[in-house]
């Protein structure tokens, strides 16, 4: 099974969803925020079970039309996953 059948077969467990109709539209909601994630921690990592949580809650925000809420209600966890991620880049030591 593929990172992105066992993130959907999740992310349809945690919501309830027991029909396939609706399958092309979550694995694009979760490929956008796979992204999105990965823009704002520096990684999309699905082994990394914070990176995967944070993927299904935004999907979660954006599925119930509440996005607007997921960087306020995740910030803590947003700030914790990127710092875990964090490595200096050769050359920063001049500043």
């Amino acid at each position: 099974m593929s990172e992105e059948t066992g993130l959907l077969d999740e992310f349809k467990a945690r919501n309830h969803i027991f029909h396939d109709s609706e399958n092309d539209n979550l694995n694009d909601i979760l490929n956008k925020s796979r992204v999105a994630i990965k823009r704002l921690v520096g990684s999309d990592n699905l082994t990394n079970p914070q990176i995967a949580e944070l993927v299904l809650e935004r999907s979660r925000y954006v599925y119930n039309d509440a996005l607007e809420y997921f960087n306020d209600n995740f910030q803590s966890e947003l700030i914790g996953v990127s710092l875990d991620n964090y490595s200096p880049e050769s050359g920063d030591d001049d500043v």
